[in-house]
């Protein structure tokens, strides 16, 4: 077998995430795919070490095909699996193989919320109160426990959840009783609510620093936009809340050792003007956030995500990355009630001269609720001289912006 490195490959993407082929140079390595069906139409097949496709990616189905792949193409330098849902069976996949990388217990701190504010807290850093919730507990007495210790409202979630899906505020002690009855307990933490608005930082570190950094400010909250508001971002202007909110997003993530690799940190901004971490991703934030840092900056996040994984350097370095004055996106949820069919869209293009690309679902498309942040009621990308601009331009798409539906039968 050629010496050139082999990388083992998890993927769920259908859509321009899975093209691996493009982050490597062919005498960087070559890869196989281990891929769930709807996500073979993106791979470089051609020339592929292999590529199988499984029911699913569950350690249990792509383990055995990870050592047959193994035994017949020989090890593996690096595991990559670039979806939130795919990093912590890419860490298992790792230890089991012998193939060296980011270890479980390193990507258990980007994973489990509770680990993650206990490290970040444990740094000396704000970080939300939170409640471990003891499966076997007598619900009752479980929720008057909890609003002893964190007071109304609480917020109840999924230790790993992703994209808020799970995440339910509650605001009376009889609500959370029925919130953690027939929960499963261990999966979940409850939190107290923190009040402000979301920031989010997002970029690359190698060797402990920042290769690329941007600040962005969430309109509306993936909370919301799980629960059918429209979800946006504007990237923070240059000046003292984006330099705080970049020191801290540092501090958080020295807390978590993270010395090589991508991230997504969210904080909240609370009306004192304190910073609050929230939680962080080992991997680039979604939606259309990857497109509009390499329309904008000039850096693809998930190149950078897919070498760094692996122990590469970088493909950019950070003297290429640009500096745009303001960018911005946003995203509509797909319509209610599901599943619905499109009858009619419109373009806010003629009157939000801010937007340079945008995305509308055809008439006769089919949402069913299992688009997440990509298949979508309508994506927008938004360039402008300053924050206040786009903010404005995202306000007023969200306020004429038109997408008809009718139930699917």
């Amino acid at each position: 077998m050629s010496e050139v490195p082999r990388y083992l490959i998890l993927n769920r993407f259908g859509n321009e995430f899975g093209e691996y082929h493009r982050y490597l140079r062919p005498d960087e390595g070559r890869m196989a795919y281990l891929t769930l069906a709807a996500g073979t139409s993106v791979l470089d097949t051609a020339n592929a070490l292999d590529t199988v496709v499984v029911a699913d990616l569950d350690l249990d189905t792509v383990l055995p095909a990870a050592r047959a792949l193994t035994g017949r193409l020989g090890p593996f330098s690096g595991v990559v699996g670039i979806s939130e849902m795919d990093l912590l069976t890419a860490a298992r996949l790792r230890e089991a193989l012998g193939v060296p990388g980011w270890s479980h217990e390193f990507v258990r701190r980007f994973r489990d919320k509770p680990y993650m504010k206990e490290r970040v807290s444990g740094a000396g850093l704000r970080a939300p109160r939170f409640v471990e919730l003891e499966p076997g507990t007598n619900p009752t007495l479980l929720a008057k426990e909890v609003v002893a210790t964190l007071g109304l409202p609480v917020v109840v979630k999924p230790r790993a959840g992703v994209a808020s899906a799970g995440v339910r505020r509650v605001d009376t002690v009889e609500a959370l009783t029925a919130a953690l009855t027939g929960l499963d307990l261990a999966a979940h933490e409850c939190e107290e609510f923190v009040e402000g608005r979301v920031l989010h930082v997002d970029g690359v570190r190698v060797d402990g620093r920042f290769h690329f950094v941007s600040a962005s400010a969430y309109v509306n909250t993936c909370f919301a936009f799980a629960n059918g508001a429209p979800l946006g971002s504007v990237l923070l202007d240059h000046g003292p809340l984006r330099d705080r909110a970049t020191d801290f997003a540092a501090r958080c993530l020295d807390a978590l050792d993270l010395a090589d690799g991508p991230f997504h940190l969210e904080l909240f901004h609370t009306p004192g003007d304190e910073l609050v971490f929230l939680e962080v991703g080992l991997r680039p934030g979604g939606g259309p956030l990857p497109d509009l840092h390499r329309e904008l900056f000039g850096i693809d996040l998930l190149a950078e995500t897919f070498r760094l994984t692996v122990g590469l350097p970088p493909a950019t370095p950070a003297t290429a990355h640009t500096e745009p004055a303001g960018g911005g996106w946003l995203i509509f949820p797909e319509p209610r009630p599901l599943p619905s069919r499109v009858v009619a869209r419109t373009s806010p293009r003629a009157v939000v001269d801010g937007i340079y690309a945008e995305v509308v679902p055809e008439v006769g498309e089919v949402f069913d609720g299992t688009g997440g942040y990509l298949h979508v009621g309508g994506t927008f990308r938004f360039r402008g001289p300053d924050e206040a601009t786009v903010r404005c331009d995202v306000r007023r798409t969200i306020d004429c912006y038109r997408l008809t539906t009718t139930p699917a039968r």
